[in-house]
């Protein structure tokens, strides 16, 4: 839940921050773009604004763990979920292999508690991602990581950020539907336009209904004029300059630093996604 600051009056401020409960935020994009300082810095904008976050990592490398600045040595113990076959098969009831019967609704509601880290205000999950090929199979992690992926972005009311890869097929097609956004993270550059129109369709096709750019690593007003030439406007949601900063927190293995125009920038993405989902919750209840 997000704080509107105002318990005692029943009236609604046009200005008043709409509340975020319930959003869930995809982000997407090549390797080495940004999207993991983009979800570590958006999350924590969230939290400071009075938001219930939770951080998932469907990235096979877990860099956001230590973006989010849960210390190094903590960080390397953690196991992503979906590596957890024991835990899949004794949730699942598999037994013996192959062909083998199994619950396609295993209990997973205590598991956030059970494997989240806490980090000033923001709950992480490493989930990881299944091994090349089990994402489309009847296998018990395959059911086990749905499973556990649909409840946390079905079932609960928290601002949930996803960091995944390229790649964005293994959602399925449930989850999907329950992604307020997807923003894929781009460079400005021919290739990255050329990533963020694939995935976009990847999106249409298991049914992600918003999807929105973001631009990275902007150095110049050319930049930014490149990537408005490019995008549509209402697709086009922001950008994050390019920062010596931020670069060198990435190399250090740091949780980067949202100051100045960095800063600037990651609260009005925050802002621009609130208003967003506010709009859309309206839409919804009014139809």
């Amino acid at each position: 839940m997000c704080d509107g600051n105002h318990p005692h009056h029943h009236h609604h401020h046009h200005n008043a921050p709409p509340s975020s409960a319930g959003l869930k935020i995809a982000i997407s994009g090549k390797g080495g773009v940004g999207k993991t300082t983009l979800t570590a810095l958006l999350a924590r904008s969230f939290a400071a604004a009075g938001c219930r976050v939770l951080a998932i990592d469907a990235d096979p490398d877990a860099n956001l763990a230590t973006a989010l600045g849960i210390p190094l040595q903590l960080a390397a113990g953690i196991t992503p979920v979906a590596k957890m076959k024991a835990l899949a098969e004794e949730r699942t009831g598999a037994q013996g292999g192959y062909g083998s019967l199994f619950k396609l609704n295993p209990t997973v509601s205590d598991l956030p508690k059970q494997f989240c880290v806490e980090q000033e205000g923001v709950r992480f999950l490493w989930m990881g991602t299944l091994d090349q090929g089990g994402s489309g199979c009847a296998c018990p992690e395959s059911t086990f990581v749905r499973r556990l992926m649909g409840h946390l972005m079905l079932e609960r009311q928290d601002v949930v950020i996803l960091d995944m890869e390229a790649g964005i097929e293994h959602l399925g097609r449930g989850t999907a539907e329950a992604v307020d956004a997807l923003i894929t993270v781009v460079e400005p550059g021919e290739r990255s336009l050329q990533t963020a129109a694939q995935i976009r369709q990847l999106a249409a096709d298991i049914g992600i209904r918003r999807t929105f750019v973001v631009g990275s690593k902007l150095r110049d007003a050319a930049d930014e004029s490149f990537l408005q030439s490019k995008i549509a406007a209402d697709e086009l949601l922001g950008f994050l300059p390019y920062h010596d900063e931020i670069r060198q927190a990435d190399r250090n293995g740091e949780a980067p630093t949202a100051c100045g125009n960095i800063l600037a920038a990651i609260t009005t993405l925050r802002q621009r996604l609130q208003h967003l989902t506010a709009a859309q919750t309206t839409f919804a209840t009014a139809s």
